[in-house]
């Protein structure tokens, strides 16, 4: 029997609801629960695959090939469990359904309203695909009150009529703000929050409570009178010094003992945290540090590379070394002796991303590594703009270039119009396909070549990895490159997509077409990201 968990948001929104909803899925996993978490999204777009990274941060690509929410990516991190298609919904995904049914007469001429037909196509996603696991939680995006949240308000309010007494619970995550002027927190809008909660029939069990000091009992006891909660099941928040130590910060202030004790189970038994107090030991306790240099488009908003962002701590963690990221947009290297900043990092990454602003930038990176013999990670767009750095410069093809940027009539990075899918079926695109979900997205397998650098990170020579693109490294030029000293150690299973480049006379070049960032674990960091951060700490030692 799965219990479902519906974590809602009121007063602001980026409060946490999606780092409330993972640590709580690691809680009861800590404690021998089997979790599943979905998020629910009130905006129109079908996916976040076409907003820009500044309006919604990362877009968080599951093995199926779903373009989502970049809060499943701290589902995944925090415990282990593949995201799918069916964790990430939104109304535009809602209504489009909805509509082509419609057209196709599927209502059989009746009229077709919110309530029952949008309300009732949330619920069927929230109760697709439960595998017999014990906790659902679903995180419901943006905040009690808001017109476009209503119709997923009310079907959870319906939903856990329908599941029946004991099956499902609501948490509710609110703001308590400080007021430095009056030298006093202030706990109205939790209470404002709760009324509109209340007033469209969800009474929540559990309220916890964002703040940046500490809560008094007193006004704790307030809380829990105005929005009939028992006073245990106020839950303050804290800031803290890192997200891998909110469940065990959650845990102290009795989270998941509430969580538990509103379901009816025994909570008698603690969780076993010592993964995340091996975690939280490893970052607080570090026995030296590095610095990395990020080269990206959109470093004026850290959310547009969160998962990358994480995986770097994760390679941190996997050497117990604290890391300090520089992010550097890539078009300050366009200009005469900017390069000059990288002289004092011990390694650069440069990400993916898309259009032609500040690509002449990451490949002036790119060459500045390749030089200077200092680590370099090129990811997706980062991998292609060094593979036209090295065609530049080291297989005299002046004119390299991407046809994603300008019209090239041999480009060294072109549109992929056909490729294979894990399952065996032909995908095609045209410059003519709309934008959304058109990548090549999801997992895809490569091979890896024996012998070297990246088969022997990966300790093997077969990998599946995730992919978010639209243009390729041309397979045509493989030959000269390789010629060159370029060695394409990894390639799709048909040896028609170059998926990995590296330098074997480089102590650490290596460039990857897919996204590794994506499968990072502070648990399990990839291992590229290890290799990587172990090879700016050598570089460190030599410099």
């Amino acid at each position: 029997m799965t219990r479902y968990i519906f974590i809602t948001g009121g007063v602001v929104s980026s409060l946490g609801k999606g780092l409330l909803s993972a640590s709580l899925g690691a809680l009861l996993q800590a404690r021998g629960y089997s979790v599943r978490l979905r998020k629910l999204d009130p905006y129109l777009n079908v996916d976040p695959g076409t907003m820009s990274p500044y309006q919604h941060g990362e877009v968080y690509v599951t093995d199926d090939g779903a373009e989502t929410d970049l809060d499943l990516g701290h589902y995944e991190r925090f415990t282990g469990v593949s995201s799918r298609q069916s964790d990430n919904i939104t109304s535009g995904r809602i209504y489009q359904q909805i509509i082509s049914k419609e057209r196709r007469g599927d209502y059989l001429g009746g009229t077709v309203q919110v309530i029952p037909h949008v309300t009732d196509a949330i619920k069927e996603f929230a109760l697709a695909e439960q595998d017999g696991i014990d906790f659902m939680l679903c995180e419901i995006g943006g905040t009690a009150g808001d017109i476009e949240a209503a119709p997923f308000m009310e079907a959870i309010r319906q939903l856990s009529i329908d599941l029946g007494k004991g099956r499902s619970i609501f948490v509710h995550l609110t703001l308590v703000p400080y007021l430095a002027a009056a030298g006093e927190l202030k706990t109205k809008p939790t209470q404002h929050s709760v009324r509109d909660l209340r007033s469209i029939g969800i009474q929540p069990d559990i309220l916890v409570c964002r703040s940046e000091h500490p809560i008094p009992d007193s006004e704790r006891r307030k809380m829990s009178l105005y929005c009939n909660v028992s006073e245990t099941a106020v839950i303050p928040a804290l800031d803290a010094s890192s997200i891998y130590s909110v469940p065990v910060s959650y845990h102290n202030e009795g989270l998941d003992i509430e969580v538990l004790k509103a379901f009816g189970l025994a909570h008698s038994q603690g969780p076993d945290l010592s993964r995340w107090e091996d975690i939280m030991d490893r970052i607080e306790n570090p026995e030296g540090e590095v610095t990395i240099a990020v080269v990206g488009k959109y470093t004026g908003l850290k959310d547009a590379y969160k998962s990358l962002n994480e995986a770097i701590v994760h390679g941190g963690i996997a050497n117990r070394v604290k890391v300090n990221v520089e992010w550097i947009e890539a078009e300050v290297f366009e200009k005469a002796d900017a390069i000059a900043q990288l002289e004092n990092v011990d390694a650069i990454l440069v990400p993916g991303g898309f259009g032609k602003r500040g690509t002449e930038g990451k490949i002036a990176a790119a060459r500045f590594a390749r030089e200077r013999n200092v680590p370099y990670f090129g990811i997706c767009l980062g991998m292609q703009m060094a593979t036209v750095e090295a065609a530049r410069n080291m297989a005299g093809v002046k004119e390299a270039g991407s046809s994603e940027f300008e019209a090239q009539t041999n480009p060294v990075v072109g549109l992929i119009t056909e490729w294979v899918r894990a399952d065996g079926s032909v995908e095609t695109r045209t410059e003519e396909t709309d934008l959304g979900g058109t990548m090549r997205l999801g997992a895809y397998e490569a091979v890896l070549k024996e012998g070297s650098k990246v088969a022997d990170i990966y300790g093997k020579t077969q990998i599946s990895e995730r992919h978010r693109h639209r243009y390729e490294v041309n397979v045509g030029f493989v030959e000269k490159l390789e010629k060159a000293g370029v060695v394409f150690s990894g390639m799709s299973p048909d040896g028609e997509l170059p998926e990995i480049v590296e330098l074997p006379d480089h102590p650490w070049f290596i460039g990857v077409q897919f996204h590794p960032e994506l499968k990072s674990k502070p648990f399990a960091p990839h291992p590229l990201f290890a290799s990587f951060i172990k090879a700016a700490v050598t570089h460190s030692r030599l410099v």
